[in-house]
């Protein structure tokens, strides 16, 4: 391909949507990022890590515990707002657009869809998956009984949807929201890779 493009990728848990997201990236010479955003974040506010990491896709943690003034970039411009949830969220923001304008990226999550949403060659992916592979991929990776596991793909879903309907004044998981959904659990995550870049491949003419 020989054009920059932006793959955006929402994601149910459990369903196997980092891998597939690493997948794109490789089909597309992209680079991926997920957590990876958290330290691009910290570099670009001079905040730990750390502080991300602790907030990351939740919301309203840090309204009333802090009050003090701090610069953010914002479009180029620095501006000044009290320390808060909103400030991370503006900080990662920040550090997805830097990093769209650099090259082919692949985005997993943090509302990158609705961050990017005026940048051209952009794809919006969000992957689903049955209850009961979900559950089954989180017993595996988490150590946990079925009941524990259930409990907390819920939690884990329900923090997931309140950031991002927060912040983008979108309903997290709707198909409204995306160009293209599709169930991991079907055909498997190597397969579902394969029919999303075919249809990035035709929604591009590449």
């Amino acid at each position: 391909m020989d054009k920059n493009i932006i793959i955006n990728v929402g994601r149910q848990l459990g369903s196997g949507g980092h891998d597939i997201g690493r997948m794109l990236a490789l089909d597309f010479a992209a680079k991926y990022y997920d957590r990876e955003l958290l330290n691009l974040a910290a570099k670009e506010s001079g905040f730990s890590e750390k502080i991300f990491e602790q907030n990351d896709e939740k919301k309203g943690f840090f309204r009333g515990l802090f009050n003090m003034g701090s610069p953010h970039v914002n479009s180029g411009s620095l501006y000044k707002s009290n320390f808060s949830q909103e400030s991370l969220f503006q900080f990662q923001s920040d550090a997805i657009r830097k990093a769209a304008k650099e090259g082919s990226c692949v985005f997993v999550g943090r509302c990158a869809d609705y961050v990017l949403r005026d940048f051209p060659n952009v794809v919006n992916i969000f992957i689903t998956a049955s209850m009961e592979y979900r559950v089954e991929q989180i017993m595996n990776k988490q150590h946990l009984n079925e009941e524990a596991a259930r409990a907390f793909i819920e939690k884990r879903e329900n923090q997931r949807a309140e950031y991002y309907n927060y912040y983008t004044g979108k309903k997290w998981g709707h198909a409204a929201s995306y160009d293209l959904c599709i169930d991991s659990s079907i055909l498997g995550l190597v397969e579902t890779e394969k029919i999303i870049a075919e249809f990035i491949r035709k929604k591009f003419k590449a």
